[in-house]
């Protein structure tokens, strides 16, 4: 299958590593300009260059701005304006006891993982159907339905990315936009090792923490190992690309597959 977005625009949120940036690369690959997304503009500067790099004949655009707050938001819009393709990536994890989580930090989730993105959709979803064409993702997670004991909070907050992306995918029903969710597997980045090793033996090697890790604590995953950034970059083009046309409100499945699992 031959993706081409050449001419369109693209956002991904928190785009200077792991999944963000795997997105940024592929969405460049299939002709799109984007957006690179973070909050220090020397991480974001650093990021663009690798991009372009890594991509000959890309022009990504710096966009540094903290999506988080109105003000960021704000100036997201201005940098990068007549955006076509929205991926609201960023997010937060971590392990907690359940019963150790403070207010401040179950609010930090929501605003982090959910309004961030609600408040993107908000900007660039009237432009979309005004010029009849746009595409909006939520990378959300397996946690959001099979909720890990060790991060509710995060769980909670992957939910009511499934939620917001159906209810947006409603609001824009009929206007050549189409709205939907990713729910990303356990996925191999910097931030998931320092994770895994939280949760087991570090002075395990990777291959052996990683195994033991998917055996404990994700057990129902068919793929048995962690998933490559890529992988979920994939999903994402498929769905930013005209072959997807007819696909929205969905929650599209890149977890690794689960046994008996409850997702459609």
């Amino acid at each position: 299958m031959h993706i081409d977005l050449t001419g369109r625009t693209a956002l991904v949120t928190g785009s200077t590593q792991g999944i963000g940036a795997a997105i940024a690369v592929a969405l460049a690959r299939a002709g799109a300009r984007v957006g690179v997304n973070g909050r220090d503009e020397r991480r974001v500067a650093e990021s663009v260059e690798a991009l372009a790099r890594e991509v000959p004949g890309a022009e990504p655009v710096p966009v540094a701005a903290d999506v988080t707050t109105d003000e960021g938001a704000a100036r997201v819009a201005d940098l990068l304006p007549g955006v076509d393709i929205l991926v609201n990536n960023l997010g937060v994890f971590g392990a907690a006891d359940p019963l150790e989580i403070t207010d401040a930090e179950w609010r930090r989730y929501f605003e982090v993982n959910v309004l961030a993105a609600v408040r993107l959709t908000r900007l660039y979803l009237p432009g979309m159907t005004e010029r009849g064409w746009g595409r909006v993702q939520y990378v959300a997670s397996d946690s959001a339905v099979v909720i890990p004991a060790e991060m509710i909070h995060y769980g909670m907050s992957k939910t009511a990315l499934l939620a917001v992306s159906r209810g947006f995918a409603k609001k824009a029903a009929g206007t050549g936009v189409t709205v939907n969710s990713v729910i990303a597997g356990p996925t191999h980045t910097g931030g998931v090792e320092d994770f895994v090793y939280e949760l087991v033996d570090r002075e395990l090697p990777w291959d052996e923490a990683q195994r033991e890790f998917m055996r404990r604590h994700r057990p129902q995953s068919l793929l048995q190992r962690l998933i490559e950034p890529e992988e979920i970059a994939h999903m994402v083009v498929y769905l930013a690309s005209g072959q997807a046309s007819a696909t929205t409100g969905g929650a599209l499945r890149v977890d690794g597959g689960y046994i008996d699992s409850i997702l459609p």
